[in-house]
């Protein structure tokens, strides 16, 4: 059975005239670059509410669907929980802001510029410095496949140990994180943090990161318990990694954030 069928078999209602999101389609451009921008805002104003936010450190992008050689990306120095629609700024891969009026962070074009450009077919990208994130970042390792949760990244992440601890402001730092996304959709970048792409949307591509976090936060506790974990057995880990790390149902996890956001923070549309 193919992902696609999956999707509608596992998790779609089979009964009919019951609200459940779809995903959008558009007819221009124009569109789906507004439909970008607003859930790039949304996902900043989330990072903030969830406690992502560290001083300037932190940054989400999106590429542009109508200069595909460009991504928006949150503003320099705005804090997460002040960023809106109004503010996103559109750079190019060499760093240069083409739209906004705002400076965009070094280490994070000097990244992201790399994971976008060296795959052309990546959408999104979110890296933030959690402190769970960057707790297990400095054991060097993988997570286990000790929980459901994490088997969402079960053979779909990896490590990256070029560059550990080093900050990432000279123009190669992003080159071993890119070539790591290459086949995964999430990077542990050793003593650094989290990362997180979509070759999707904005949408999953926050959630993967929230998820990972989350991740990384279980396998901490279950061994500070001093207990010997089991893992799950590779033949359900693997079937968990298609079945919930999809790109569908990460969008579709993203939607209640969505939902909350706009309820409760309306003016990250201005």
């Amino acid at each position: 059975m193919e992902v696609g069928t999956l999707r509608k078999t596992v998790y779609h209602p089979d009964q009919q005239g019951v609200i459940f999101p779809e995903e959008p389609t558009f007819d221009n451009a124009r569109d789906e670059q507004a439909y970008r921008k607003q859930h790039l805002a949304i996902a900043c104003r989330l990072f903030a509410r969830m406690g992502f936010g560290l001083g300037f450190s932190g940054h989400l992008t999106v590429r542009d669907p109508i200069d595909p050689h460009t991504y928006w990306t949150n503003p320099f120095c705005v804090p997460l929980s002040m960023v809106n629609v109004s503010n996103v700024v559109r750079a190019s891969h060499s760093g240069e802001v083409v739209e906004g009026g705002y400076a965009v962070n070094r280490a994070g074009f000097v990244i992201h510029s790399a994971i976008h450009m060296d795959n052309p077919d990546i959408v999104a990208s979110c890296h933030a410095h959690t402190v769970p994130g960057s707790a297990w970042s400095a054991t060097g390792r993988p997570l286990d496949p000790s929980s459901q949760d994490a088997c969402i990244f079960y053979g779909d992440h990896a490590v990256v140990k070029d560059g550990a601890g080093k900050l990432p402001t000279d123009d190669d730092s992003g080159a071993a994180i890119a070539e790591a996304f290459r086949h995964n959709k999430a990077v542990i970048h050793q003593n650094h943090g989290l990362l997180t792409a979509s070759r999707h949307s904005i949408d999953d591509a926050v959630w993967y990161f929230i998820a990972l976090n989350h991740a990384c936060h279980v396998q901490l506790m279950t061994e500070a318990s001093r207990t010997t974990p089991l893992m799950v057995a590779p033949e359900f880990a693997s079937i968990t990694n298609e079945r919930a790390g999809n790109p569908h149902i990460g969008w579709l996890h993203f939607q209640t954030y969505v939902m909350e956001i706009l309820h409760r923070e309306p003016d990250v549309l201005d």
